[in-house]
Parts: structure tokens; sequence; C-alpha cells
């Protein structure tokens, strides 16, 4: 009896010690498991997966699946791409699509307009910069990742889809009806403003960038006092034309430098003398729609004092990815970030983005209100001659050239646009200062 009395005690402090030490936390000094440890608790799980679950899964599928939730734990840009995601994105590579026209992020853990490409269906219906995708047709995107909403918007030109989109200032989500199109993007326009100031769009970041800015560059070097550079809703695009852009205006320094895990991932970028091929003042127009190649160009300028920067925060998107094929055919891959990118001050992009020197936001310039009746006493029988004809239900005969072969910023064009206007007058006082 006295024996049995005390082996109860021992069990209930062997109980009460056990109790005690899983009470306990962790020590941070506990060494980590082993590599093998490691491997085997994820072979545990897929067994016991393959086993137990409810529903039968193949083991192919189980490994991609847990694959797919390792990348997508690592950050918004690695990602698993099975065949036909790996497919598609290998098309798009090629230049021409049918899609949407559109860039897409993660934004605090959310699906997010980076910026609609320039005159593509997208644009056309009204999406804008920094639209929250709730939906697209009826599918949810809750924890959907950026690879599998691209596979979705992708289709055959001429097919309809419509996304549901969550946007600031509005209450409540707006549904947009898109039809797909062949995306073929103009990276690069030109334009002037007024005698002295050439306008440079720069779409996005194709392979074509540095070669269309030098052209566009020579050609009205004459007359160019300054430059207006607009990298407003540029997702951004190839690193090597971002450098060549900057190396047109910076003839020395670095210009940008990405640093990974290990040195062989690190690199830097220099501007040379030869390449620069003006100097005259420059103002850098920027939104919540540049990204990554834009961001390096755009914070590149503004460390070197090249340029002030004017508009809005930009994405924050400064982080270099590397295709790896994972099966022997080479046909599923994975998508891995290896790198940050850093600007020449040793500032990052990533999830900070570039902060402008001057805030101006979209929307029209405030400008006098004219009426129409504030005109001059010489033009007032034809003025009034034009408001019988409105009356009368007559239709005003009006030849106007397309807006995409005007070669003219116009001063109508420019209160339009307030953070042109900003970018403009603030280039005149360089202009002014710097003689």
């Amino acid at each position: 009896m006295k024996i049995k009395k005390i082996l109860v005690l021992l069990l209930a402090i062997f109980i009460s010690f056990s109790l005690a030490k899983e009470s306990v936390k962790v020590d941070d000094n506990e060494p980590e498991p082993t590599r093998l440890e490691s491997f085997t608790k994820l072979q545990k799980v897929i067994s016991a997966v393959e086993m137990y679950y409810v529903d039968d899964v193949h083991l192919d599928k189980i490994v991609n699946k847990a694959i797919a939730g390792l990348m997508s734990e690592l950050d918004a840009h690695s990602a698993f791409m099975d065949k036909k995601a790996y497919k598609n994105m290998k098309v798009s590579m090629k230049g021409e699509f049918g899609g949407l026209g559109i860039v897409i992020g993660v934004r605090d853990g959310v699906l997010t307009i980076i910026s609609p490409i320039d005159d593509t269906p997208a644009q056309r219906a009204g999406v804008e910069s920094g639209d929250i995708i709730l939906k697209i047709n009826d599918k949810s995107t809750l924890k959907m990742t950026i690879d599998e909403a691209v596979t979705i918007m992708r289709g055959k030109p001429g097919t309809p889809i419509d996304i549901t989109v969550v946007r600031k200032g509005e209450n409540k989500p707006i549904k947009i009806d898109i039809i797909r199109g062949i995306i073929k993007v103009k990276s690069v326009s030109a334009k002037t403003i007024g005698d002295d100031i050439l306008y440079l769009r720069v779409a996005s970041f194709d392979n074509n960038v540095a070669e269309h800015l030098t052209k566009f560059i020579k050609e009205y070097k004459k007359k160019t006092k300054g430059i207006v550079l607009d990298l407003r809703n540029n997702p951004g695009g190839s690193l090597n034309q971002s450098i060549k852009a900057v190396d047109i205006f910076v003839d020395n320094g670095v210009i940008v430098s990405q640093k990974g895990k290990t040195k062989a991932d690190d690199s830097s970028y220099t501007a040379t003398k030869s390449t620069t091929l003006t100097k005259v003042p420059m103002v850098v127009l920027v939104n919540g729609g540049s990204a990554s190649a834009s961001e390096i160009v755009s914070g590149a300028l503004q460390d070197a004092k090249r340029a002030v920067v004017i508009g809005e925060d930009t994405f924050g998107k400064g982080s270099v990815q590397m295709l790896l094929p994972i099966t022997d055919d080479g046909k599923e891959a994975i998508k891995i970030t290896i790198a940050k990118y850093y600007l020449p001050s040793g500032r990052t992009i990533q999830a900070k983005g570039i902060v402008p020197d001057i805030y101006s936001y979209k929307g029209s310039a405030p400008s006098a209100k004219d009426d129409d009746f504030s005109i001059k006493e010489k033009d007032l029988k034809k003025h009034l001659e034009v408001e019988l004809e409105k009356v009368d239900g007559k239709k005003e005969k009006k030849t106007k050239k397309p807006e995409e072969d005007k070669k003219v910023i116009t001063k109508e064009d420019i209160y339009k646009d307030n953070q042109l206007k900003t970018g403009v007058d603030v280039l005149k006082a360089l202009i002014l200062t710097s003689k």
C-alpha cells in the first residue's frame, strides 16, 4: 500500500513537471532543428495529407500546393508557376498578347492596380492607379496570387471581362466592364510645350526606351531649354533600359545597385560621360502608379540632384526576381526574389517608394473662370452667331485632329493636368535660375 502511494506521488510530480516544462517559453538560444529534422517534418505532413485528408489528392498536387504556399509566404513577388501560368508568362514576354493592359501588385496584402497602361482597354474603361481589385468576374480575389489574377484576366482579344474595384474616395465598389484587346505598348512619345520645353512621356521600360529617348532629345536639342520627363503610371520593365535612360541625363556616379544574399547577386551600375546627351534643367513627374524601373530612374535623378521630382509617392517595388525551372521538362518554375535595389544615397525602394520633392495631386489646375462672354468686342458678333446656331439646332462643323497626332501641348492641356502644370512652372523657374 505504501509503495502504491509513493508511485502515485511520483507520477503526480512527473505530470506537474511535464506541464510546467510545456508552459515555459522556448529559450531563444535553443538550437535550430537540423536540415534532416526539418525535411522529415515536411515529409510527415505530406504523408498525413495523402493518407488522412477527406478527399483524394494526388501526391503531385499536394507538393504543388506546398510549394505555392511556401512561395506566397516569402513575399508578394515570389510565386510558383505551374505549366499553364509559366506558359502564359512566356507569351507575355514576347510583347504582344490578349489582355486588359494593367499592371498589378500586392499592397497591404491585397491585389492592387499599379497602373493602367496607356491606350489600352483598361485605361479606356476608366481603371485607375491604386484601385483595389475585389473581384474578377464573379471570383473573389481574397488570397489570390498575382499570377493567378493575371492568368484569369488574360484571354482572347474581343472577349468581355469585368472587374470590381474599391477606389479611394468612392462610397461603394465600382464594377468596370472591359473588352480584352491586343496589348501593344508605345513606350516613348515626345511633345513640345511652348518654344523651349520638351515633354517626354515614358509609358513603360521596354527594350527600346533608351533608343527612342536618344532620338527625341537629338531631334529637339537646338530649341530645348528644359525637359519634363513623365513617368506617371509607368509600371517599370527592363532594368537595363532604366540604367541607360538615367545615363542619358547623368554623366557620373552610381545609378543603382542591387544587393542579395550572396556576393554573386550584388552589382552596381554607374553613369558614363560618353552617353550623356543633355544637361538642361529637368523635372520628373511620378505618382502611385510609378513602379520598379521608373522608381529607379526618378530616384537616381533625384539623388544626383539632376531633376526635381514632382507628384505623389510612388508604388515601392524595388526587388529583383529570377525564374528557376524546377522540373526536368522545364514546364514549371518558381519566381523568386534574389535581391533588392538601392539608390545612390543608399536608400531602398522596396515598400517605401520615391518621395517627391514637391507634392502635387491629379486634377485640373486652378484658373480664372472664363465664361462664354469673356470675349473682346470685335469677336462679339461672331460669338453671337455661334450661340444662334446652338438655339436653332445647327451643328457646328469641327475638324479636330486626333489626340495622338498632337505634337504640341497647349495651355488648355496644361491646365487640365495639375501635376503637369506644377512641373512646367517649376521647370520655368529652373530655366531662369540656370541662366
